[in-house]
């Protein structure tokens, strides 16, 4: 993981922490694996799914009961991110609050990073 020794990858709220340990005791799971797909209008989308036993390559985040699993391939991208649980009248839901996003679309649910040095993508635009 790319990681300051002493400082977590990620911050969990205490609103997360309670929502996340409580999936977690519901449906006795091992924890939240956090992950990242291609789709959405701007590009990716964050991927969120109770899981039984940790992968061997997870980056394994604990705050009090909570357990957050992040997906290998997620790791670099979600350097720094903030995990909040919001509860409104419409809607509740995880939010993130990710430094490293460039760009989100009109409905929030899609992001885009800016394209890794030496990558194809950034040596096409």
């Amino acid at each position: 993981m790319f990681s300051i020794p002493g400082k977590p990858p990620v911050t969990i709220t205490p609103a997360a922490e309670a929502r996340i340990a409580r999936l977690m005791a519901e449906r006795g799971a091992s924890g939240l694996r956090i992950g990242l797909k291609k789709g959405g209008c701007a590009g990716m989308e964050y991927t969120m799914e109770l899981a039984d036993t940790p992968s061997p390559n997870d980056e394994v985040v604990e705050q009090g009961a909570a357990r957050v699993l992040i997906a290998p391939t997620a790791q670099m991208f979600l350097f720094g991110t903030e995990i909040d649980y919001h509860t409104g009248l419409l809607d509740s839901g995880f939010r993130f609050v990710n430094p490293n996003v460039t760009d989100t679309c009109g409905c929030g649910e899609s992001i885009r990073f800016e394209p890794l040095e030496g990558s194809a993508a950034r040596r096409d635009g």
